[in-house]
């Protein structure tokens, strides 16, 4: 399995966007975030030169692994939210055959993925996220798709689990488990190494996370920003 680079991991969106999701990133000049049909997320900008291009990308959502992030006068920080990156011990297995109950989701299921969003707020999720990679779901007969899990932020060996949700109806069956360990497994198949992201307070879900064999990594905040009103005065 090929590991993924420290500084990969460290700096997930920029190795994300320079890497092998460049084809779904907008850019001016250095500064790169994803479309933002795609998603909110900027990779943190490094200059003051690139938090003026990147001031013309819209309103994002840095991810920044260590220190202060030092916003320029204009720019307006709007809330910060401690998290934690974590990553599946190499000795843990996952699952080699498929789960039945488990559905490849597609375009035609963007509705109702952001119904559940919608429902459930894993964290941001836009009409064009499912493009980042793999996503699956489970479907109830008489509630349309309850849960779901998939793939975010794909970086040189190794890839990120992200909108793990399960609707209020149905929880406490385990579903949560299931898709996480077969995305997960479907990460391993491509040789890479599964990771991922949440918010520290969100004890529920980092104890499940443990319990399937994720380690704590770093401990990364994700920081919202508004750009300032007028680029060109920046």
């Amino acid at each position: 399995m090929d590991a993924p680079t420290t500084t990969a991991l460290d700096d997930p969106l920029r190795a994300a966007l320079d890497g092998p999701q460049a084809h779904l990133a907008v850019r001016r000049g250095d500064a790169v975030r994803y479309h933002p049909d795609v998603g909110p997320f900027l990779a943190p900008p490094r200059s003051a030169a690139e938090w003026d291009d990147a001031a013309t990308l819209g309103d994002v959502l840095v991810i920044r692994t260590a220190g202060p992030l030092d916003v320029p006068d204009g720019w307006t920080p709007e809330r910060e939210i401690p998290g934690v990156q974590m990553v599946l011990d190499d000795a843990v297995p996952t699952p080699t055959a498929p789960d039945p109950q488990l559905v490849l989701l597609d375009d035609t299921d963007v509705d109702a993925m952001l119904a559940l969003v919608g429902r459930t707020r894993p964290g941001p999720f836009a009409r064009r996220t499912h493009e980042l990679g793999t996503y699956l779901g489970i479907r109830d007969d008489m509630l349309g798709l309850v849960a779901m899990a998939g793939e975010r932020m794909h970086v040189p060996g190794a890839c990120e689990i992200s909108a793990v949700c399960t609707d209020p109806a149905v929880r406490g069956q385990g579903l949560a488990t299931r898709l996480v360990l077969a995305v997960a497994a479907g990460i391993r198949a491509r040789g890479e190494t599964p990771f991922l992201h949440a918010a520290a307070d969100n004890t529920t879900a980092i104890r499940l996370y443990e319990q399937l064999g994720f380690r704590l990594r770093d401990r990364p905040s994700f920081v919202a920003v508004r750009a300032p009103s007028n680029p060109e005065d920046s």
